[in-house]
């Protein structure tokens, strides 16, 4: 006699249960179709906006400066500028600062929004400041209008 399998007790509180983990072909692959343009925008998006955080602090958005904020070599900043000056996105002068466009300004500050939305939504469910800044520097390339409009809502209720 075959053994009775029982789902996780995660079933038993209205999540999805072992028949339907699966969700429609389409509904699937739309998943995965928007994480790829979000990885794809993700660091043209982190680019623009830490050039717009200098700039208004202040400092000027040298590239020496953009790659110890990021993380990476030169060589790497040095191609996304070309990459981001490509698109429109940023202006620069040999030996000089870089500058954003109103079209890289427009997409720091969508940036930016999402940024502190996620954000403060971590922080209000009790991850610390730490852990929510960096949490957010990656879900708000991937979160959903919908789902911001879910936190913005939360947060206005004051949770």
């Amino acid at each position: 006699m075959a053994e009775s399998r029982k789902s996780p007790d995660w079933e038993e509180g209205g999540a999805v249960s072992a028949e339907s983990a699966l969700p429609d072909a389409e509904l699937h692959a739309e998943g995965f179709r928007r994480t790829r343009e979000a990885q794809r925008s993700a660091l043209a998006e982190d680019y623009v906006e830490l050039i717009a955080d200098l700039i208004e602090s202040g400092q000027e958005a040298r590239q020496v400066d953009i790659a110890a904020r990021l993380g990476v070599a030169q060589p790497t900043v040095a191609r996304m500028l070309d990459r981001l000056a490509a698109e429109g996105l940023v202006t620069r002068k040999p030996y000089r600062a870089v500058f954003l466009t109103d079209a890289g300004r427009r997409i720091a500050e969508e940036s930016r929004e999402r940024h502190q939305t996620v954000e403060a939504f971590l922080r209000s469910l009790g991850v610390s400041a730490d852990t929510a800044r960096i949490d957010a520097e990656g879900i708000e390339h991937h979160v959903s209008a919908e789902t911001l409009d879910a936190f913005r809502r939360a947060l206005a209720r004051g949770g």
